[in-house]
């Protein structure tokens, strides 16, 4: 938010330069984000001085040019100009030699000295438009007669300076969306070291109505959503530019001038916050304003020309045939304010901030008034911005009061009331404040008094502080105009320790997290919101079961995921269009689900993906391929690593896997596979992509249920055996080591397989293993009688149920 100082020290007498007070703004919560300087004209005149035509002739070489002698005081230019008003004996505007002067888009450029069509010219006799002072570029500026030759224009005209504040305001701070709003804060923050300075509003003592010829009824059918709407006619108006004052306030903060009665109310919306809008009197039918809710699918068209369907539930501003504008969004095409309008409508209304917010997201909008509306306005500033607002329409654009204010407000907003017990206040900011400080702070804010006691105060806050309607929120008002570097630090430290569990899902999260990353993986965050049409794109993710928001930022941002593999590709798509290509990410969290009419699950994931190789190329390394086997390995690692041993495999069902498996141990815990071609391409992705879906939900539980044993570090040293077997192709790795282990249950205490050999040499429908055992006895050392009988035993297993020969 942008904000003028010049138009802050309106309402407060500040004599200090703005450096004196950026930081007390941001400790009082109004972030000054930066500072830039503004003049009503860019450039402020400089090098622009008043001189004289001493001559003017003809070009020798251009019907449309004068060559024209203009002395300057300190000397005489020849300057060839090509303005038709250019004439003999008149005071001009003379930028010299080295002047910077800037076209209508801001954009700087020099003069210099030139030769035009063989005359010399030393300058530039100016039009309003080049040096910024209006739009015309009929002819040159025709100053004063009498101003003095060579003085700088610059002491001619008035110019302003201001500086304007960029300040980043949170949603809370609705109090502070207007100039009298950060004037308010920065008098209390003034006062915690000097005397209050005096609070200056604009007086509207002068409103008086002329006339009541033109008076509008006002019907307001749903009070809950216009819980105040005033209304106030104006006639005899004319429509044209504003004063220089207001154009200058208005582009100091960035807002384009229009014409005097739009620019009022920019003006007063920005001064005290309240939104205003009007409408041309001579449109409004049946001389009446309604402000109700349409049918569904209702058309209408907004200032900007977009014809918009509306909802049944969007607020309208009405006559007795057609809607002229969506309250407090955007007015309609055929009911605003023209140079041909000489009566208007004069609206200021306090609407349902929910109701606002829900309209303007629905149709995109986003304006400086639904910017107000929907964080909550002043309800009480409503009749007052009305006066301040006609007066100035009075002073800017002629005309008179034609009718008594309209006020339409059944039920009365009244302040809130809190009780602030002392002991609280002490308690939560970690010092006594004197309570005659608290009481002064308080009063700067507007916060009144009612009634103090031993144990605390009893306040009434103004309905504008919508953000403070608990004592821990006055607190928190004490404490920014105070100051929270005048809060001491205490020489004691008191520390809580917390009891814990080891299987808490956070720390079962980290200690995952933390093996993935040494594994390489890229820990991702991706947004539980995604578009509906990537649950379009399988069966098993269906449109049907998606939770759907009921006010979507955009389209693509509509429902909830159903699963975290779309995050997961539009990541992995992220990274390969900026040619990073061998990718392993993983990410924590939530599925959502809607099986029923407003039954709503939400279930636990970690999702693994890879693409590409699981490194790049050195002198002394390849890169392998994170292929579907790497993956398995690291989900089989982070399960082990969880103490989940007894693990099941069969084919995954996942319909957006081309193929894969389905790891249980009891329930599903995990799916891992390659990802459809179809589904991939979907998100531009042309690379083979694997994903695992670990079920964590399904993991915390049997984790909470294990039992993990712990035995201490064997002695005794391990002996390694190997086998060569010749097995049937249908034969896996998995049954042998399952044999194996089954067979010796003490001693063997893992079986690898380090080599496959599938060739002509071998036999038709035969393939050799070659596997590696490792035994060890934690009581003692083993002996070669002991290994080979174990051996021995195991081989014969192995030949009886799976068929192997010995090579």
């Amino acid at each position: 938010m942008k904000v003028s100082y010049n138009w802050i020290k309106q309402f407060i007498n500040i004599p200090e330069a703005l450096e004196d007070h950026t930081a007390l703004l941001t400790s009082l919560g109004l972030e000054v984000e930066g500072v830039e300087n503004f003049e009503s004209v860019k450039g402020g005149l400089e090098g622009i001085v008043v001189g004289y035509v001493a001559s003017c002739e003809q070009h020798s070489n251009a019907d449309k040019l004068q060559v024209a002698q203009v002395n300057i005081g300190t000397e005489t230019l020849q300057i060839v100009c090509g303005a038709p008003n250019v004439a003999a004996g008149q005071k001009v505007a003379v930028a010299t030699i080295g002047t910077t002067l800037y076209d209508e888009k801001g954009e700087p450029w020099k003069i210099k000295k030139g030769k035009i069509r063989g005359e010399e010219s030393h300058g530039m006799i100016c039009a309003e438009d080049e040096l910024g002072l209006g739009t015309s570029h009929a002819g040159i500026l025709v100053l004063d007669a009498a101003l003095e030759i060579g003085t700088p224009l610059k002491d001619v005209i008035s110019i302003e300076n201001d500086q304007v504040i960029e300040i980043g305001l949170t949603p809370n701070r609705s109090d502070a969306m207007s100039h009298m709003g950060v004037a308010r804060d920065l008098r209390a923050g003034l006062a915690i070291n000097a005397d209050a300075l005096e609070f200056i509003t604009p007086s509207v003592s002068g409103f008086h109505v002329d006339s009541r010829s033109s008076r509008v009824n006002i019907e307001v059918e749903n009070t809950e959503l216009a819980p105040r709407y005033c209304g106030v006619t104006l006639t005899g108006i004319k429509v044209k530019e504003s004063p220089e004052w207001i154009k200058n306030r208005l582009k100091a903060i960035g807002i384009a001038p229009k014409n005097n009665i739009v620019d009022v109310t920019n003006y007063v919306m920005h001064e005290l916050g309240q939104p205003l809008h009007a409408f041309d009197l001579n449109k409004i039918s049946g001389n009446k304003i309604i402000v109700k809710t349409l049918a569904k699918d209702t058309l209408f068209t907004t200032l900007d020309g977009v014809e918009h369907r509306l909802h049944e539930e969007d607020l309208m501003i009405c006559d007795t045939e057609k809607p002229l504008c969506i309250a407090g969004v955007y007015g309609g095409a055929n009911s605003g304010v023209t140079d041909g309008t000489t009566s208007i409508f004069l609206e200021s209304a306090y609407f349902n901030s929910v109701s606002v917010r829900k309209t303007a997201k629905r149709h995109h909008f986003n304006t400086d008034a639904s910017f107000r509306f929907e964080r909550g306005i002043d309800p009480n500033i409503t009749e007052y911005a009305l006066k301040r607002a006609a007066l100035l329409i009075k002073e800017t654009a002629g005309g008179e009061i034609s009718s008594d204010i309209t006020d339409v407000y059944p039920q009365k907003i009244e302040d809130q009331q809190v009780f602030l017990p002392f002991a609280k206040v002490d308690s939560l900011i970690g010092q006594e404040i004197p309570r005659e400080e608290i009481k002064s702070i308080l009063r700067t804010l507007d916060i009144n008094v009612n009634n103090v006691t031993e144990s605390g105060l009893g306040l009434t806050i103004p309905a504008y502080r919508n953000d403070v309607t608990r004592p821990v929120d006055v607190i928190e008002e004490i404490l920014r105009v105070y100051g929270y570097d005048r809060i001491e630090s205490s020489s004691k430290l008191n520390a809580t320790v917390a009891k814990s569990s080891k299987l808490e899902n956070n720390r079962l999260q980290n200690i995952v997290a933390q093996q993935l990353v040494g594994q390489g993986f890229v820990e991702m965050m991706a947004n539980s919101l995604t578009s509906e049409k990537n649950h379009t794109l399988t069966e098993q993710i269906s449109p049907k079961n998606q939770v759907s928001m009921l006010n979507p930022l955009s389209s693509d941002l509509a429902v909830m995921r159903q699963s975290l593999i779309y995050g997961g590709l539009e990541a992995i798509a992220h990274n390969l269009n900026r040619k990073q290509e061998n990718l392993r990410l993983f990410e924590f969290g939530n599925s959502y689900h809607q099986y029923q009419e407003r039954q709503f699950t939400e279930n636990k994931h970690l999702s693994i993906l890879t693409a590409g190789n699981t490194g790049n190329p050195s002198w002394n390394s390849t890169s392998q391929p994170a292929d579907f086997f790497y993956l398995k390995g690291a989900v089989v690692e982070v399960l082990k690593r969880l103490g989940i041993q007894i693990i099941n495999e069969k084919p995954t069902k996942l319909d957006f896997l081309s193929e894969g498996i389905a790891l249980s141990s009891g329930a599903k815990i995990a799916d891992i596979g390659v990802v459809k071609k179809k589904v991939a391409k979907n998100f531009g992705i042309e690379v083979t992509v694997h994903f695992a879906n670990i079920y964590w939900g399904e993991i915390l539980k049997l984790v909470s249920k294990k039992h993990i044993p712990v035995t201490e570090i064997p002695k005794y040293p391990e002996v390694s055996r190997d086998f060569a077997l010749l097995v049937d192709d249908s034969v896996s790795f998995k049954e042998l080591r399952e044999i194996a282990l089954n067979t010796e249950k003490k001693l063997l205490k893992s079986v690898q397989l380090f080599d496959v050999y599938e060739g002509s040499k071998l036999p038709k429908g035969k393939k050799s293993y070659a596997l590696h055992f490792t035994l060890q006895d934690p009581t003692k050392t083993l002996t070669d009688k002991q290994i080979d009988k174990t051996m021995n035993k195991i081989q014969q297993q192995i030949e009886n149920q799976a068929g192997a020969v010995l090579r």
